[in-house]
């Protein structure tokens, strides 16, 4: 009618920067609660093996790369030379590139400094979190932040923890500790293979290492493994 009122509409408040990186948090709690224990064994295993409960600290505080640095603490406990364990948890970590790439598609709006602080707190976990995030148009760069926040602080506290109960544990090898770097894999291994070609080359990969540590000294197998089944993949599975 005529002369009515029109009906207001209410429009939903813009979110602000600090309820985007809050919603982050949240959405990364699950990851905090998955790294402390992860963490803690990385911590126990550090000192266990001469690093004292700072360096291993700083070593989660600044790298943030869990399966890098469970390979890298394997190799050196089996005496593998500095170049071994570097190239090796460099190829291991050689997929953040990949992950990085596809992130910052998304993040045109964010500077760069904002992007490498964002790279910086990139894993497996906080890119599955942030791109189911971005695919459901949800996902900006202070939401992504909060998610790497909360996974870095679940990673650090986790390696203080167990850096500083060491000493109570003993040795952490009779509880099985020394499991937990081929349980993560394991588990990155389930969790990204989604179809039947992930899966066959996992089998490639596992069978050249057992032919590699049979033909090549120390844990260059681990290595060569790695590269030789990555390069069978590209080229079969183009």
């Amino acid at each position: 009618m005529s002369g009515m009122p029109s009906p207001v509409v209410k429009q939903s408040p813009c979110p602000t920067a600090r309820s985007s990186f809050f919603r982050g948090v949240k959405l990364g709690l699950p990851i905090f609660l998955g790294y402390v224990p992860v963490g803690a064994a990385f911590g126990v295993l550090a000192t266990t093996q001469g690093f004292t409960a700072l360096q291993a600290v700083v070593n989660s505080a600044t790298a943030l790369a869990g399966a890098g640095q469970f390979i890298g603490l394997s190799l050196m406990h089996a005496g593998a030379s500095i170049v071994t364990v570097l190239l090796a948890t460099t190829i291991v970590n050689l997929r953040y590139v990949l992950f990085g790439a596809t992130l910052s598609t998304h993040l045109q709006a964010t500077p760069l400094a904002g992007q490498a602080a964002l790279a910086f707190s990139l894993t497996d976990e906080t890119f599955a979190v942030n791109i189911d995030d971005q695919r459901r148009g949800n996902a900006t760069g202070l939401s992504m932040a909060g998610v790497g926040a909360i996974s870095w602080v679940g990673w650090v506290s986790g390696t203080l923890l167990g850096a500083t109960a060491s000493s109570l544990i003993g040795d952490p090898y009779r509880f099985g500790v020394a499991f937990a770097m081929p349980a993560m894999f394991t588990a990155l291994l389930v969790a990204q293979a989604d179809d039947r070609r992930h899966i066959t080359i996992a089998v490639v990969a596992a069978v050249l290492a057992v032919v590699f540590a049979l033909l090549l000294p120390g844990k260059w197998y681990i290595v060569a493994a790695s590269v030789s089944a990555a390069g069978i993949g590209a080229a079969v599975y183009k």
